[in-house]
């Protein structure tokens, strides 16, 4: 403010006026945002990153008095979404929200698009995936159906949870290699999501899904499913009962979706450091806290830093498992 306030004094009050009314410098960043915000989704309405990038939407037009308008631009296996964002306009008025994908599809290569096509604002979430079984499996536990899967010949036992080559078809392969099997070992049936997935696991047509805990709640309430393990370094709070895959069978894999709020590459620095700063806001909010933790959903904050160093990890980790499993092109 006192850096703006000098800059006020200096020179003539219409130079002065002329410099604002320019969106030049600080006073760019003071009156940001100065009209509705378009925030990008690409995945479709109901799913877990459209719920989230509306609560979080929600909180910001409230905090910076201006419309967050959240557009879903499905398509590509998420690509058409993730291009929009990284092809708007970088002035702070077009955002996104970028998923796990981003440090998937070009090693698939669907798109040119990584991690660093943007300009980071802040990691928001990340849920591991849960094993899920039909409520009449035979396999009570997860070390019960991780004997079975080594007992089965090839392609015998059927998974599902994503497209194929997704967040939740890696989870398996990384779990399937972690215990010394191939790849395919268990065959992948590709879906639309997790959620045709889980009710096709309720029909028996499947034998497990490998999708977040949450996404797969509402079978498992309704009692057609349990889920055996979560892929993760600790259990859900949301859901105590679901041990570690360390816990269960002594694997220690672990691996994640996200979610995070990015722009396109080269936003202003001090309009970049405003959206971050009130990312921080909505993170720490207790309704943004209460509305996670009721979807079951996982918290976990990076600034704008911190999140370019997680996807960059993220990104390797998800290359070196494509090319174990052959997924790799790039």
């Amino acid at each position: 403010m006192s850096h703006f306030s000098r800059r006020g004094f200096l020179g003539t009050a219409a130079a002065a006026g002329s410099t604002a009314a320019l969106g030049i410098g600080p006073a760019a960043a003071q009156a940001y945002p100065s009209r509705p915000v378009t925030m990008i989704v690409p995945w479709g309405a109901g799913g877990g990153t459209d719920a989230t990038a509306r609560i979080v939407a929600s909180i910001l037009e409230r905090n910076l008095k201006q419309p967050f308008n959240v557009i879903n631009r499905t398509g590509g296996s998420g690509v058409v979404g993730h291009q929009a964002i990284a092809s708007g306009a970088p002035d702070g008025y077009t955002i996104g929200m970028i998923t796990v994908e981003i440090a998937m599809m070009h090693w698939q290569g669907l798109t040119e698009l990584k991690p660093d096509s943007y300009t980071p604002l802040a990691l928001l979430n990340e849920d591991p995936p849960g094993v899920q079984v039909n409520s009449a499996s035979p396999y009570k536990t997860i070390k019960e159906l991780a004997d079975a899967i080594k007992a089965s010949p090839p392609g015998k036992l059927k998974a599902s949870g994503t497209g194929q080559g997704g967040i939740w078809h890696l989870a398996l392969i990384g779990w399937l290699m972690a215990m010394g099997l191939k790849a395919d070992h268990v065959a992948w049936v590709p879906s639309n999501g997790a959620a045709p997935a889980m009710t096709d696991l309720a029909g028996g047509g499947i034998d497990i899904v490998t999708c977040s805990v949450p996404e797969a709640r509402a079978i498992i309430e309704a009692g057609k499913a349990r889920s055996l393990a979560i892929m993760a370094p600790a259990r859900n709070p949301q859901f105590k009962d679901v041990p570690t895959l360390k816990e269960g069978i002594g694997v220690d894999y672990t691996v994640g979706a996200w979610r995070g709020i990015a722009g396109p590459k080269g936003m202003p620095k001090d309009v970049a450091d405003k959206l971050t700063a009130e990312l921080k806001k909505v993170y720490d909010s207790k309704e943004y806290q209460d509305f996670m933790a009721s979807r079951g959903f996982g918290v976990r904050w990076g600034d704008a830093d911190g999140f370019a160093k997680f996807m960059a990890g993220s990104n390797a980790s998800m290359g070196q498992a494509m090319a174990g499993a052959g997924l790799r092109k790039t």
